[in-house]
């Protein structure tokens, strides 16, 4: 039987895989990590399971987390802490009375602001300047329990939702590593999360989320780009011809109408409400055209009318 502090730690994405290690480095005998199947798409970063793998820890892939045999086999290994690191489940309140150091999650803002889901493309898609990590004890509720610890993370004008996430990935870990000694001692310092700030929620993101408008001004389209940009599926542009995703672009100072397309020598730019964004990358059907000349003709062939000379 282990003499140090056992977990049982549930996780998912580049954010649960460096915070899987920042209890690893705390001295945590994680006991078992419940996760899910890496998806085709999801290549691009490495999952907690192959962590766990690495380092001998048993793997459990969970599409139904909360049903009674998860229930019964958590209980059997008696684990002093439970942790949630960027789970895609609601864990049962049955099973945060398991543990009796305590039941935290990791969550990427600086709580009570953004609570729910996609909070780092939530951050870039509103025009924030600032966000951060959260680790807090965990209630039925979503991402209200009393704060442990945050980290704050400044937001790059040009951030993306993948920038922005490995550096949060690395915050999480350097913030388990520090904090969870505290949590193990008991010495920790809890905060309600009403004394610091109102709170505020946001839903997972749909495919609507991403649509730009031309009524938006530049920056508010520029921000919905970079919330998700590759490997994110893409901002778009919608007309009765079809559907343009736009991977990159970049505000410009050039004037463009807008709804309307412009090609100069720096590449296109497309018009919005206050400015305009010049195009990096544009995806037609799957077929990504970084040309120019290739973007002109995509925007006319989707109806968009060219910028008067």
């Amino acid at each position: 039987m282990s003499s140090r502090p056992t977990a049982i730690v549930c996780a998912y994405s580049p954010v649960g895989r460096e915070a899987l290690h920042g209890l690893l480095e705390a001295g945590i005998d994680v006991l078992g990590l419940y996760t899910y199947p890496q998806g085709p798409e999801e290549g691009w970063f490495e999952p907690p399971a192959r962590l766990a793998e690495q380092t001998g820890i048993p793997v459990h892939m969970a599409p139904d987390f909360n049903a009674d045999g998860v229930f019964q086999e958590i209980d059997a290994l008696g684990p002093d802490f439970l942790f949630s690191f960027y789970f895609r489940e609601m864990i049962q309140a049955r099973f945060l009375d398991l543990a009796p150091l305590g039941a935290y999650n990791l969550h990427g803002s600086l709580l009570p602001a953004y609570r729910g889901r996609a909070p780092i493309n939530w951050v870039l898609a509103r025009g924030e300047t600032e966000t951060g990590v959260t680790l807090h004890a965990m209630t039925p509720k979503p991402d209200d329990g009393d704060i442990l610890a945050q980290a704050r993370l400044s937001i790059a004008w040009d951030e993306t939702a993948l920038s922005l996430t490995l550096r949060a990935a690395e915050a999480g870990r350097t913030l388990l590593r520090e904090t969870v000694p505290s949590l193990v001692r008991g010495t920790a310092e809890r905060r309600v999360q009403k004394s610091l700030g109102p709170s505020t929620y946001f839903g997972g993101r749909k495919p609507a989320d991403s649509r730009l408008d031309f009524a938006m001004t530049a920056r508010q389209a520029f921000n919905e780009i970079r919330a998700v940009a590759d490997p994110w599926p893409n901002a778009f542009i919608e007309t009765e011809a079809g559907q343009a995703k736009i991977p990159w672009a970049l505000p410009s100072t050039a004037p463009c109408p807008p709804g309307h397309f412009r090609p100069t020598s720096e590449g296109v730019l497309l018009g919005f409400a206050d400015g305009s964004l010049r195009i990096h990358a544009l995806m037609i059907k799957g077929i990504r055209l970084e040309r120019p000349t290739e973007q002109a003709e995509a925007f006319r062939g989707m109806g968009l009318p060219a910028a008067p000379a």
